[in-house]
């Protein structure tokens, strides 16, 4: 890649995570290689999984987190841990330029529940090799984020079907 971008999926709307691994998908169809580092998941049912198996080692996908939903006014010290592992994870993969695309999904999100400080992404951001693509998903975008960020999209949910009891579906939300 000559020229890598920062990408920020977010808002309260479905398809952030989908989003970004469409695009993983089609860098892989050009040969490229792509980490996802997800962060506060943990579901090994999770689709993607069996997928990046499938494309790897093209695609390379890595979940830090549980499979438990985390409280944002006491998280656990092991969520914490968890999170900071893979912030290291993601940081060394950006600046070893071992893959093009990089992808914090749930990154955002981390942040405003206080899992990994604002300032260690923003100057990831500011220190991203020109070869690199960063993406980065999850609600609660923060201002800083934004400013620094190539390209926003903002997810808007104007309807969804989880409000008439459809919860995740096998191959559709995971």
């Amino acid at each position: 890649m000559q020229h890598g971008l920062v990408q920020v999926y977010t808002g309260d709307g479905k398809g952030k995570t989908t989003a970004a691994l469409g695009l993983a998908l089609r860098a892989v169809g050009h040969g490229m290689k792509v980490l996802m580092v997800q962060f506060m998941k943990g579901n090994v049912k999770d689709g993607e999984l069996e997928s990046a198996k499938k494309l790897s080692p093209n695609l390379t996908l890595k979940q830090v987190g549980r499979e438990i939903f985390i409280s944002k006014l006491r998280p656990d010290p092991k969520d914490l841990e968890l999170a900071k592992k893979g912030f290291r994870m993601a940081k060394n993969a950006v600046l070893s330029k071992e893959f093009d695309i990089v992808i914090l999904d749930e990154i955002n999100l981390a942040i405003d529940f206080g899992l990994i400080p604002l300032k260690d992404l923003l100057t990831l951001m500011d220190s991203k090799p020109e070869t690199v693509e960063l993406i980065l998903t999850g609600r609660y975008a923060k201002r800083e984020i934004i400013e620094r960020a190539d390209l926003i999209t903002d997810m808007v949910d104007r309807k969804h079907y989880y409000y008439k009891g459809v919860h995740a579906r096998k191959g559709i939300e995971i």
